[in-house]
């Protein structure tokens, strides 16, 4: 499999892009391009809690919509299963139900089923119901600083490409600008930038995890992404940004961005 480049080769700017968006709430969102159904990070969970060994998380709003509304996918691009809030009890159950299941090594060794995982910058094509083939690549992710990611995890962020196709970047939990220099390097410019934000900090590690606002922006100008869109900044109680922080940032900035609400559908 080809492991150097993972942009498209896609029509000029201004080009329709015949893609789909619609957020659920948290990570959760529906990605539909060339007739392919993709969803990031399943949370259907009603609002409660998650005690862990370490930290506790706290879901604060329901989703959108209940997993039985989404109907059949054809993949779940799944950044990581050791935290509620990118996989919970329902997401788990839900998982059982689709074809394919992008994650980690570990998610493999831990989820039964359909999970499979492959090294950064190694890919897999899915093929739409037309014959176009889309192309997701494996790219890398940082849950918080490197001190922390022996307590946050393994984690991983997509890629998807193909001939016409956009070139749309889905970054997991990722909040590192150096891991998202070197997606630049193989992958710019991105199309669609689908941000995880939210600035999300638990105790005792007091470490922020996800993207900041000011971070989302250097992001997309390091992506040199023609769209920003930002999920997982709501319902949990460790976000300590959200729509509001997001948007001025950017506004400060002079950049545009989507922050999606649970239940918002946006098409580019």
């Amino acid at each position: 499999m080809p492991t150097t480049r993972c942009s498209s080769t896609y029509p000029a700017p201004g080009s329709q892009f015949g893609l789909t968006i619609e957020a659920f709430g948290g990570p959760t969102a529906l990605l539909t391009v060339a007739g392919l159904r993709l969803l990031t990070d399943p949370t259907f969970d009603e609002p409660g809690e998650y005690p862990g060994e370490m930290f506790k998380l706290v879901k604060t709003a329901p989703p959108a919509r209940s997993a039985e509304d989404i109907g059949t996918v054809d993949a779940v691009l799944l950044s990581h299963d050791e935290h509620a809030d990118n996989l919970d009890d329902a997401g788990r159950r839900y998982l059982a139900t689709v074809p394919l299941v992008l994650s980690t090594v570990g998610a493999v060794q831990r989820l039964a089923g359909t999970t499979i995982s492959r090294p950064a910058w190694e890919g897999l094509d899915l093929m739409g119901p037309d014959g176009t083939v889309a192309r997701v690549t494996w790219v890398p992710a940082q849950h918080g600083p490197e001190w922390a990611t022996a307590f946050t995890g393994e984690v991983t962020g997509f890629v998807l490409s193909g001939p016409g196709l956009p070139t749309v970047y889905v970054s997991g939990d990722n909040s590192s600008l150096d891991v998202v220099r070197t997606i630049a390097e193989r992958c710019a410019p991105i199309d669609v930038a689908l941000l995880f934000a939210g600035a999300g900090v638990v105790q005792p590690l007091d470490a922020v995890l996800t993207l900041t606002g000011e971070e989302a922006v250097e992001a997309s100008v390091i992506l040199g992404a023609r769209h920003v869109v930002v999920v997982h900044a709501d319902g949990w109680t460790h976000f300590t940004e959200g729509r509001t922080e997001i948007e001025a940032a950017f506004e400060r900035a002079g950049q545009s961005v989507t922050v999606l609400a649970p239940g918002a559908v946006l098409t580019l």
